[in-house]
């Protein structure tokens, strides 16, 4: 049998409830209130996911099922140009062997030409797509639309959307490193679903990954360059030499010689994983000044990172247990209770029960307060 303070909680049923806040929510009953009564003098904004939609056709929803799978889809596209472009940069444009057969220029693979048209139709999305004005407004209007998008993202999209594969082919090589600035829209899609904890800690764990990518690729263009300005026969004491040496193939000439690319990338990634997250073995070392200044870079970034992706880390944990911290504290702050005023047993025992019942019941949910956020009471009424 439930205790007397559920029974007297329990009278009015959640169906009855929904049925008295239904009308005044809603406003199709005779009991309809204002909306003035409900919200107040104005209504919250924003509240275009519950205005009426007036647009043409042609217009997207920013909010829409369609607009949220393509913005997935183009955030894996400029994943995949922030991890080709660094690495074609640096391993192709400074040479070397894959498997004893010397890296040359190939024209632009099926995987580039897709990005570029995925990139350009994005920017034609763009122009047809929403947006929330600062009031909390969905604008709808094609013009409003279009100066709005070329005052803010166009030029990013744009210069990103140039088909560089071309001109590197041609020899244009570095200009590709444009591209990356598509990565200030990751910032939009953190903040965007800053509210689901898998998908942030997925893209800052993707982030940590991505900038390991980046200074491995740096790191291997580093001892290729300190071997370009340097006489391979007398000078052996960068890191690439030092591998190339291990695995049994030192460097003859400046283009004869050491490690497979393979192996080059490999070990890089390691070095770059070693310095970030501060577990350096020593196996692979820094050598020279351009070397040790990158390690002592590398080291200070990879302190940030921890900062910035273990600090959300439990920040995101903390929210997952917030719920049974808060029924940990109010139980033993009810033992409190109960000790402080020397309750008797019984009445003990049905305190306990009441609370333990009221919790899973609700599960921790004050129903006054959030219906008070709404101008309603439990019963239904507007205050």
């Amino acid at each position: 049998m439930l205790p007397s303070c559920i029974l007297k909680t329990g009278m009015t049923s959640l169906d009855t409830m929904i049925r008295r806040v239904g009308p005044l929510a809603i406003g199709t009953s005779e009991r309809t209130v204002s909306q003035e009564n409900v919200f107040g003098e104005k209504p919250p904004i924003p509240e275009y996911k519950v205005a009426a939609i007036q647009k043409s056709r042609f217009i997207l929803l920013h909010y829409g099922t369609f607009k949220a799978g393509w913005d997935w889809l183009i955030l894996l596209a400029t994943f995949y140009v922030a991890v080709t472009v660094p690495y074609n940069v640096c391993f192709s444009k400074a040479g070397g062997r894959d498997e004893g057969n010397t890296v040359s220029r190939s024209p632009p693979s099926v995987s580039d030409i897709l990005v570029e048209i995925l990139f350009m139709l994005d920017i034609l999305l763009n122009f047809r797509t929403t947006y929330v004005s600062k009031s909390g407004q969905v604008v709808y209007d094609p013009r409003s639309i279009c100066v709005h998008y070329a005052t803010t993202w166009l030029f990013v999209d744009l210069i990103a959307a140039l088909p560089f594969d071309l001109l590197y082919y041609f020899g244009v090589h570095l200009l590709k490193t444009v591209r990356l600035l598509r990565l200030l829209r990751l910032l939009q899609k953190l903040e965007r679903y800053s509210q689901y904890s898998a998908v942030v800690l997925t893209l800052l764990m993707s982030m940590f990954a991505l900038l390991a990518h980046w200074m491995a690729c740096i790191w291997y263009f580093i001892g290729q360059k300190e071997i370009e300005l340097n006489n391979p026969g007398t000078w052996d004491i960068g890191w690439l030499h030092e591998l190339g040496k291990r695995l049994g193939s030192p460097y003859e000439t400046e283009l004869i010689g050491g490690p497979t690319i393979r192996s080059s990338y490999v070990t890089s990634l390691y070095f770059a994983l070693s310095s970030l997250t501060s577990v350096g073995f020593g196996n692979v070392s820094a050598n020279t000044d351009a070397e040790k200044i990158f390690s002592i870079c590398t080291m200070l970034i990879g302190a940030l990172m921890h900062a910035v992706v273990f600090g959300n880390v439990t920040a995101i944990i903390q929210r997952m247990y917030s719920r049974r911290s808060l029924y940990h504290t109010r139980t033993k702050d009810l033992k409190d209770f109960i000790r402080v005023h020397r309750i008797p047993k019984q009445l003990k025992q049905r305190m306990l029960e009441c609370f333990q019942t009221t919790w899973s019941v609700n599960n921790g949910i004050d129903v006054n307060e959030q219906l008070s956020n709404f101008g309603l009471n439990y019963f239904g009424f507007a205050w």
